[in-house]
């Protein structure tokens, strides 16, 4: 199985489709079978009650959601969890517990995680991160500055 694990941010920005950093994690999505964990589908929930959808919108989130795989919690996560936060712990890097479930998720099913968050989870030993850095302006950015006039 050729699968990916998004995070949460991934799995919005492509969601949304409004948001331009969607076209820098397509190419890592195309054609692979996309997991989420448990936590991720959480954290979406949590957004959008935040935010005040309403039944439409959580309708629309539930369907993108059923495009996935969703991994839940078992016994062999909690002990990839376990493991990872005392790792973690042991050497004065802690991480933030919902990182650190969603890392355990692929860890446990040996697929690498696609974020945008990539600090996060760099330090979390055997995690495969998939990322992108953004270099270039995106597109439809308004400049707040004009480029300075070139030299002749």
């Amino acid at each position: 199985m050729d699968a990916i694990l998004l995070d949460t941010d991934v799995f919005s920005f492509l969601m949304k489709g409004t948001d331009t950093r969607a076209a820098l994690y397509a190419p890592h999505v195309k054609g692979k079978t996309i997991a989420l964990s448990f936590v991720t589908v959480g954290e979406l929930f949590a957004w959008g009650k935040r935010k005040g959808w309403g039944a439409k919108k959580f309708s629309d989130l539930e369907q993108r959601i059923k495009t996935a795989v969703v991994v839940p919690y078992d016994l062999d996560l909690c002990r990839q969890f376990g493991q990872v936060k005392a790792e973690m712990m042991n050497v004065g890097r802690p991480v933030p517990s919902n990182d650190l479930w969603i890392a355990a998720c692929a860890l446990r099913h040996s697929i690498p995680l696609v974020t945008h968050n990539a600090k996060h989870f760099a330090n979390i030993p055997g995690l495969k991160i998939i990322t992108v850095v953004e270099t270039a302006k995106p597109p439809n950015t308004p400049k707040l500055f004009e480029d300075p006039p070139a030299e002749k």
